[in-house]
C-alpha cells in the first residue's frame, strides 16, 4: 500500500494485525520506526497506551495483552467491500460520488470518524483510506514476534525446517538464527522435535527480565554514585598529595641547612686542630654550636621519620590513584559510547521535529477549512433563524387579524338574530292584528257564506 500512515491510531492498527497479543511495551520500538523519532521508548509507551484506551476497535485480555478487533462496524461493510473490488486507497467522496443519495455533511462526518474506530480501515497521509490487510511491511518486525506468530498460526507445534520456511516466507533469515532464537528464550518449548509457544511463560519471562532491568538500573545509579565518591577521594588525595610534597621540600631544605652546619663544623675542627691557642677563646662558641648541631639533628631526624611516613602514605595513594585511573579510563570509553549514542538521538530528534512542522502545517490548513466551513454554517443558520422568526411574526399577525374578524362576525350573527326575534314577533302582532281586522269587517252574511263554501269545498 503506496503511502505512509496518517496516525498513530493506524500504526496501531497494522501492527496488531500482524502481530496480536503485544504489550505496550512491545509496540512502542515499531511505533518509533514509523514515528515519534524524537520521543523516547517511555514517552512512546505511554501515548500507546492512551491511544489503545481511547479507540474502542482495541482490547485488552487478562494478561495486558493487547488485541485488534477486525469485526468492524456493519454500517462501513459496503465500504469495506469496494476497497477490496478496487484494491487500492480510495476516499469517502470518490465513493459517494457514484451514489445517487445527497447525503449532509454532517452524516459524511460522521460516517468518517467511524472510520477510525473500525478496525479493518486504516488513514493515510493524503486522506484516502486503506484495509490494515494490505500490505503490512513484515520486514520491519523481529525476529522473535514472526517465530511467535508462526507459532500461534500452529497451536499443535511445528518442527525447525517448517518454522524456518513460514518465517522465510515474510523475510530473509537463516535457519541458525531461528535455532539460537529457539534456544534463547525458554518459553519455545521443544518436545519430539516440534516447537510450541507458551503465552504463561512468555509473560513470566517478561516480568523477570523487567524486574532484572530495574535492578540493573538501580545498579547504575549506584555506579554513578560510587564513581562520584572516588573522584571526590582523588581530589583529596590530591591535596594530601601536594602537602606531602611541600613537607619533602621543606625536608631537603633542612638537610641541605644540616650539611652546610656540618661543613661549618669540619671547617671549625680543622681550625682549632691548627690555632690550638685560641681553644679557650673559643670554646664557649663550640658549646653553643654544639647545641644547635644537636638541634638541628633532632629537627633534621624528626622531619626525616615524617618524610618516610608521608612517602609510605604517598605510594599507598599512588597505587590508590593508579586504580582510580583505570576506573576513570573504563568510565570514559562508556561515557564516549554514551556521547556518540546522544548525538545519534540529537539527529533524529531534528529529523523528527521537520516531521512534526510538516505535519502541523498540514494540519492547521485543514483546521482553517473546517473552521470556514463552520462560519458558513452558522451564517446559514442566522438567516434560516431569521427569515422562520418573520413568517412567525406574520403568521401571529394572521393569526390575530382571524380571531378579530371571527369575534365581529359573532358579534354581528348575534345581533342578525336579535333583529330576526323582534321582526318575529312583529309580524306574530301584525298578523293578530289582521285576523282582528278581519273579523271586526267582515259581515255577517259573508261570514256565513263563506262557512258553507268552507264546507263545500269551494274555499
Amino acid at each position: 500500500m503506496a503511502g505512509k500512515l496518517s496516525s498513530l491510531t493506524d500504526v496501531l492498527k497494522k501492527t496488531l494485525f500482524f502481530l496480536d497479543g503485544l504489550s505496550a511495551s512491545e509496540i512502542a520500538p515499531y511505533v518509533h520506526q514509523k514515528m515519534l523519532q524524537d520521543y523516547s521508548l517511555a514517552q512512546i509507551e505511554e501515548k500507546v497506551q492512551l491511544c489503545l484506551n481511547q479507540n474502542p476497535c482495541f482490547y485488552e485480555d487478562n494478561s495486558g495483552l493487547w488485541y485488534l478487533n477486525t469485526e468492524g462496524v456493519k454500517e462501513n461493510n459496503n465500504f469495506y467491500k469496494t476497497l477490496q473490488r478496487k484494491k487500492q486507497p480510495m476516499s469517502i467522496k470518490e465513493v459517494t460520488k457514484n451514489t445517487r443519495a445527497k447525503k449532509t455533511k454532517a452524516k459524511k462526518l460522521a460516517e468518517e470518524a467511524s472510520l477510525f474506530t473500525d478496525g479493518r480501515f486504516v488513514q493515510l497521509e493524503d486522506g484516502n483510506w486503506g484495509l490494515t490487510e494490505w500490505s503490512n511491511e513484515p520486514e520491519i518486525y523481529s525476529l522473535k514476534h514472526l517465530v511467535i506468530k508462526a507459532l500461534k498460526s500452529q497451536p499443535a507445534g511445528m518442527s525447525h525446517k517448517e518454522l524456518v520456511e513460514t518465517v522465510q516466507a515474510w523475510m530473509p533469515i537463516t535457519a541458525e538464527a531461528v535455532k539460537q532464537l529457539l534456544d534463547k528464550f525458554p518459553y519455545f518449548e521443544k518436545s519430539n522435535d516440534v516447537y510450541t509457544y507458551n503465552k504463561s511463560l512468555h509473560l513470566l519471562h517478561d516480568s523477570m527480565v523487567k524486574r532484572y532491568l530495574g535492578i540493573l538500573r538501580r545498579q547504575k545509579q549506584k555506579w554513578a554514585y560510587d564513581r562520584e565518591r572516588w573522584n571526590i577521594k582523588i581530589n583529596n588525595l590530591k591535596k594530601q598529595l601536594e602537602e606531602a610534597a611541600a613537607a619533602q621540600r621543606e625536608a631537603a631544605a633542612a638537610v641541605a641547612e644540616r650539611v652546610s652546619i656540618a661543613d661549618q663544623y669540619h671547617h671549625l675542627a680543622t681550625q682549632l686542630s691548627e690555632k690550638d691557642l685560641l681553644l679557650s677563646m673559643r670554646k664557649k662558641e663550640i658549646l653553643r654550636y654544639r647545641e644547635q648541631l644537636a638541634k638541628m639533628e633532632k629537627k633534621a631526624n624528626s622531619i626525616l621519620h615524617q618524610c618516610r611516613i608521608w612517602v609510605r602514605r604517598t605510594e599507598e595513594r599512588d597505587r590508590e590513584i593508579k586504580k582510580l585511573k583505570e576506573y576513570n579510563e573504563k568510565n570514559q570509553a562508556s561515557l564516549e559510547t554514551l556521547f556518540s549514542k546522544l548525538q545519534q538521538y540529537k539527529d533524529r530528534d531534528r529529523a523528527n521535529k521537520a516531521k512534526i512542522a510538516e505535519l502541523k502545517e498540514h494540519y492547521t490548513t485543514r483546521i482553517a477549512e473546517l473552521q470556514t466551513e463552520i462560519v458558513d454554517l452558522k451564517q446559514k443558520l442566522e438567516r434560516v433563524r431569521e427569515k422562520s422568526e418573520l413568517e412567525e411574526r406574520s403568521l401571529y399577525q394572521d393569526l390575530n387579524n382571524m380571531s378579530n374578524d371571527l369575534k365581529e362576525a359573532l358579534e354581528k350573527e348575534e345581533e342578525l338574530k336579535k333583529s330576526i326575534r323582534l321582526l318575529q314577533q312583529e309580524l306574530d302582532r301584525l298578523q293578530q292584528e289582521k285576523r282582528q281586522l278581519e273579523k271586526m269587517f267582515m259581515p255577517l252574511p259573508v261570514r256565513i257564506a263563506l262557512k258553507i263554501c268552507s264546507l263545500l269545498g269551494f274555499y
